[in-house]
């Protein structure tokens, strides 16, 4: 079982708060201006809209302390639970003005982040038992990858390599420029980082193969058949680390996970994940009031 995903250092993803904060309120909200007197406060929860892995809680708060020093976000759960529709994941109460400044740029965050996590745990679910790990690839966000590789490991999934600098993965282009598999792995091995993982991306059996006795450490299995992979994975699965990508689809991963590799990345993960239905209401009543509920 793993333990809970670890949220990346504040400075990787705070510059991305400012950012939303600043396209969003500008020079200020003149519609709350005019509707909302100055020193009114109240309450609001943010519930689910629709099933979803909840992920993003740390960002909301930062998003309205950014904006706010006085408004405080209460969570009502944490990051990797699964809520139902109608669940409150949190409430946020203080000045109205101002938390209504940052409703949109939190409420963003929450919709990326629970989706990206909802959309991985669907994956991870679906190959449950077979021992194969499901992997997130760099196809995220610009600006983004931390946070989107943080909500794929809150929905249950394994972070791949943070970018071009903690791994040594040739791809295709790699090996054509190289000439080869066998050329493009012994020019990786005469470069001597024994310290990170040799990956060489092969499209064929013959060609994992050659880059196995080449000295690769771990084959990403591109575009394969099912039954190709097979025949690598019965192959080669004791010799080296077998990766699968491309054509994954929540219908056929578990058929991929059954062939025996031991990873099957997942670019769909980040670049195609649906936003979760979240949402900000005003509370009324007893939990409106400002001296209602704990802190944050």
């Amino acid at each position: 079982m793993r333990g809970p995903a670890e949220l990346p250092p504040a400075h990787t993803w705070l510059p991305l708060v400012a950012r939303a904060l600043e396209e969003d309120i500008g020079p200020g909200d003149v519609t709350s201006a005019i509707a909302i007197a100055p020193d009114q406060r109240g309450a609001a929860v943010i519930e689910a809209r629709s099933p979803l892995v909840v992920c993003g809680l740390e960002i909301a708060r930062s998003v309205f302390a950014a904006v706010d020093t006085e408004l405080l976000l209460e969570r009502r759960t944490a990051d990797g639970v699964r809520v139902g529709a109608g669940a409150v994941i949190a409430r946020v109460r203080g000045p109205l003005r101002t938390l209504l400044a940052g409703e949109r740029s939190a409420l963003n965050f929450l919709m990326r982040m629970c989706g990206v996590a909802t959309f991985t745990r669907r994956f991870v679910e679906a190959v449950a038992g077979t021992g194969a790990l499901v992997l997130d690839t760099r196809k995220t966000l610009p600006g983004w990858r931390t946070l989107d590789k943080y909500a794929t490991a809150v929905g249950g999934a394994h972070n791949h390599r943070s970018g071009l600098y903690d791994g040594i993965l040739l791809k295709d282009n790699h090996v054509a420029a190289a000439g080869g598999v066998v050329q493009a792995v012994k020019a990786a091995r005469a470069a001597r980082l024994d310290h990170l993982r040799l990956q060489v991306e092969v499209e064929s059996a013959a060609d994992a193969h050659a880059a196995v006795e080449a000295g690769a450490d771990s084959l990403l299995l591109d575009n394969m058949g099912l039954a190709e992979i097979r025949e690598v994975a019965d192959a080669l699965r004791e010799r080296v680390l077998l990766e699968v990508s491309g054509g994954v689809r929540l219908e056929n991963v578990r058929q991929i996970a059954e062939t025996g590799v031991q990873r099957i990345s997942v670019g769909a993960l980040t670049h195609s994940a649906p936003a979760a239905d979240v949402a900000l209401e005003i509370a009324s009543g007893p939990a409106a009031r400002p001296d209602a509920g704990a802190g944050a």
